[in-house]
């Protein structure tokens, strides 16, 4: 072992760590690990910019664009609501028809949006059928990931392989190459889940469920202090209309028409001053607007369509780190919350000062024509829809924009698939130019824009920026096992390990079945990405070692990167169910550890008859 080998090795177990006990967010962590490798002198200086030459970031921001308008169109949540309408209130038939729609769209889209999209759809079917809202939610999250191994597109793993695969001067995949064993898992899958879903999956509730709230939906009381109400000159915080224990929830307070924004602690009440107020208690035990102002001298002036509903706090999301009374959460996002649920505990007192966390649910009280906007936020997931309000939003995309999103999707994909099959030296039709995909999918996105579907603010707003910053810095700690052949002494050391006990002719195999194993293992505790970009270089030095074609090694390390079902944290998707289908952490390990050994042993039977280690 050289001392370049000793320092990457350092660096790597430094990352895992990093990862693993979230030391920053995972870009910082990331771009932290580029600029240490070149400081090291594991990359040259000069050299630190190739990273940037790699084409998967790229192309992964331009499907964010083309996924955000199909987003924003509608296109997939009315095809949700259609199936939610016609499925019948059987479990097992909700679970398969939501399996299938999931896998389907996330083949071409964003898995973390498909998820977005269908939450609030499966939600709103649980509660109308009767079904538990957890039955439907894991199987969402995990077919997001099982639909995404498909294609090329389907996740960023995939695309972020490609791209590795071109760095190492190696031939690229093609959009469907995954496609024959993508699918076998899809349907492996989906079967495992509506069969025996019903039964491992327990019978949990979201968090108003889990606290008995009865009524979801609550007016909101506009409330104006009369001239001789008892409460003038009393401070606020003293009064009933601040007494959480008889369910008065502030929503604003307003003084000479202008909204007030100091903590309402601070506040003593004056003469005509205006509040917006609910009354919404636990198993609906809430007091009479009229009975509240006879009480403080007020009069009831009109009343606000108000809805009880659960926000998910997103990854990318400026709340993570942040208390409610820091973010001055009621007068920021004009809610209220009165719960808190994480890790399958639902916490209702002084939640104020609690820092929130990537992945909790807010149980709060908002306006019904409020949900858009915080939709708008990107701070939350919502689990109820603004479609469901009764009026449409005012800014409600046309219907021509879903046609016109879904077929630069489709151009995109035929584009790519139909020049690389039939062009180039030896397709049919040599003249004709092999189009990449990073480049089909920025001239679609810029279709988009030039065609006014998507505007620049909402293109940019769609691009994951921490995902796309995160992958150019994981790209320089692979450059790093390369250069320093840190790469070749970890394959070289696997190989030397499994002689001892393993026949020559069954040294490949019993290779990819370990590989296979080891990424899963890693992408339950790391990023998928930060897998994939460590293990493809070791897998294809490792397959050079033995003598046989990389693809079996390089198709188990991108699969496997991408069927982790164990781990809440093991997956983005996993985390934005978690909250609102009140799981705890052993429910994810009864179902998922099942699924993922259907995944290795399928994964591991098909691929070398797929992908002969001797072609």
């Amino acid at each position: 072992m050289t001392l370049e080998i000793g320092l990457t090795l350092a660096v790597i177990a430094l990352t895992l760590i990093a990862f693993i006990r979230e030391w920053a967010a995972p870009d910082v962590i990331a771009l932290t690990v580029l600029c240490g490798v070149v400081a090291l002198g594991l990359i040259d200086p000069s050299k630190m910019t190739e990273v940037f030459k790699n084409e998967a970031p790229l192309a992964i921001a331009a499907l964010f664009v083309i996924g955000g308008a199909l987003e924003a169109s509608g296109a997939v949540d009315h095809i949700g609501r259609v199936l939610r309408d016609r499925l019948p209130s059987n479990t097992r038939w909700a679970i398969l028809g939501f399996s299938v729609l999931t896998c389907f769209f996330s083949a071409w889209m964003n898995n973390t949006a498909i998820v977005a999209i269908l939450l609030p759809v499966a939600l709103g079917f649980a509660r109308s059928k009767e079904i538990a809202p957890s039955r439907l939610l894991m199987p969402l999250s995990y077919c997001s990931i099982l639909g995404g191994v498909c294609t090329l597109i389907g996740t960023s793993t995939n695309l972020l392989v490609n791209g590795t695969l071109k760095d190492l001067k190696m031939e690229p995949m093609t959009m469907f190459q995954l496609a024959p064993v993508g699918i076998p898992l899809a349907i492996a899958g989906i079967i495992y889940l509506t069969v025996f879903g019903p039964k491992l999956i327990p019978s949990r509730t979201t968090i108003s469920g889990s606290l008995e709230i009865k009524d979801r939906s609550t007016p909101l009381y506009h409330v104006l202090i009369g001239e001789n109400s008892p409460l003038i000159g009393k401070p606020l915080k003293d009064t009933p209309l601040f007494d959480r224990g008889r369910h008065v929830h502030i929503m604003e307070v307003r003084r000479k028409g202008a909204r007030e924004m100091h903590a309402l602690n601070t506040l003593s009440i004056e003469k005509y001053d205006r509040f917006l107020v609910a009354l919404h208690g636990r198993r609906a035990k809430a007091g009479r607007a009229e009975d509240l102002c006879t009480e403080i001298g007020a009069s009831l002036l009109s009343t606000v369509d108000g809805v009880v509903t659960e926000l998910v706090i997103r990854d990318e999301s400026s709340l993570a780190g942040q208390t409610l009374a820091a973010a001055d959460f009621r007068q920021h996002y004009n809610s209220v919350v009165i719960a808190v649920h994480r890790n399958g505990v639902n916490i209702s007192h002084q939640i104020a000062e609690i820092p929130l966390e990537i992945g909790d649910t807010l149980l709060v009280i908002t306006a019904l024509n409020n949900l858009e906007s915080l939709e708008a936020t990107r701070d939350f997931i919502l689990t109820d829809s603004p479609e469901d309000s009764p009026a449409p939003p005012e800014n409600k995309k046309p219907r021509h924009h879903a046609w016109v999103s879904w077929a630069v999707l489709i151009g995109v994909v035929l584009v790519a698939t139909l020049t690389d099959v039939l062009g180039g030296k030896g397709g049919v039709l040599p003249w004709l130019p092999v189009i990449p995909i990073h480049y089909s999918a920025m001239v679609g996105a810029l279709v988009l824009l030039w065609s006014k579907i998507v505007t620049p603010r909402e293109a940019y707003a769609s691009i994951d920026w921490q995902v796309l910053l995160m992958l150019y810095g994981l790209l320089g700690l692979g450059m790093a096992m390369q250069s320093t052949g840190t790469a070749k002494w970890l394959a070289e050391g696997m190989v030397a390990m499994a002689q001892g006990f393993v026949p020559p002719e069954m040294l490949p195999l019993v290779l990819l079945w370990m590989v296979f194993l080891l990424t899963v293992l890693l992408t339950e505790v790391l990023s998928n990405n930060a897998t994939a970009v460590m293990m493809v270089p070791i897998v294809v030095t490792l397959a050079h070692s033995l003598g046989v074609s990389h693809w079996p090694f390089v198709m188990g390390v991108t699969v496997a990167a991408s069927t982790a079902f164990a781990l809440p944290m093991g997956y983005q998707t996993h985390m934005m169910v978690y909250g609102p289908g009140g799981f705890k952490f052993s429910d994810f390990l009864r179902v998922g550890i099942p699924l993922n050994i259907i995944c290795w042993i399928i994964s591991c039977l098909l691929i070398p008859l797929i992908w002969p280690f001797h072609p």
